[in-house]
């Protein structure tokens, strides 16, 4: 992707050394990416996208961020700056999209952190991935996720991680437009499995509407060969199926969060073929 030179977002809040304190989503702070029924939980809630205030109950922790000294490598530099570039290219393409339908787009915040950090939402460790946070409309990324997605995922290459990103404001866009409130509305009242079929329907949308920002991300001349398939490529480690099956050996799809590898892809390519919100409704297909 060409980034280098454009402009960077001013809406991106640099806590890095900085530690939140507490003991992480849902009693789970702590661990790393691994197996345990828990563990696993997080990783399909949590990673790229979901709600970490459902697993919070009643753990909030409230103690305010403290300061530690904190230096970031040239590389870990570097991406602080890549991410601001995608974040100013989302808020420019939604700008242009809700324009065309008669909307506003409201504009979120990025919190870059390390380790772990408190929102709205409660506070979250490195372990639960990048998420949004419909509370305090922000979207919270530990760089390091990024190395994970290309170590332990097999899912390299700078639009992989541009995706990961684009998903998330995906959430802030489905905030924006109530659907995150008709899904909170839904809970509840159904049982666990029909609700996890909702969360599906739910995180594929973000993946389509990911795939609306790419096609505008084309059409502004920032593609570079290869890119599509980066971000494919990470939709596919990243599905239910997938993540299941390399933490426990087998897949449960009653459990399923975020979708399968395959529906992610599809639903990801559908929003970059259409680049626009027409064929953005995952509830009714």
């Amino acid at each position: 992707m060409r980034w280098e030179g454009r402009r960077k977002s001013s809406n991106v809040e640099d806590r890095r050394g900085r530690s939140a304190g507490g003991g992480g989503l849902g009693g789970f702070g702590g661990k790393a990416i691994g197996g345990g029924l828990g563990l696993i939980i997080i990783i399909i809630i949590a990673l790229l996208g979901g709600d970490p205030g459902s697993l919070l109950g009643n753990n909030q922790i409230t103690s305010p961020d403290t300061q530690v000294p904190y230096e970031a490598t040239a590389d870990e530099q570097e991406m602080f700056d890549f991410v601001s570039v995608v974040f100013a290219d989302t808020e420019d393409i939604w700008h242009d999209i809700f324009n065309s339908y008669g909307y506003d787009y409201k504009e979120p915040q990025l919190v870059i952190f390390t380790d772990s950090v408190q929102s709205a939402c409660g506070v979250a460790g490195s372990s639960t991935g990048p998420f949004y946070c419909p509370g305090d409309n922000k979207l919270y990324i530990d760089l390091s996720f990024y190395q994970e997605l290309k170590d332990r995922f097999k899912a390299p290459g700078d639009f992989a991680m541009a995706y990961v990103v684009a998903h998330e404001v995906g959430h802030h866009v489905q905030t924006l437009l109530g659907v995150t409130e008709q899904l909170n509305n839904i809970r509840g009242q159904v049982s666990q499995t029909e609700y996890n079929q909702y969360s599906v329907r739910f995180e594929l949308q973000a993946d389509y509407l990911a795939g609306v920002w790419a096609n505008h991300v084309q059409g502004m001349g920032y593609l570079e060969e290869g890119d599509l398939e980066e971000a494919l490529r990470a939709a596919n480690a990243i599905g239910d199926d997938m993540i299941q099956k390399q933490a426990q050996g087998y897949v449960v799809p009653d459990s399923f969060t975020h979708g399968t590898s395959e529906q992610r892809m599809r639903w990801f390519y559908k929003g970059f073929q259409t680049g626009n919100l027409d064929q953005w409704d995952t509830f009714n297909k």
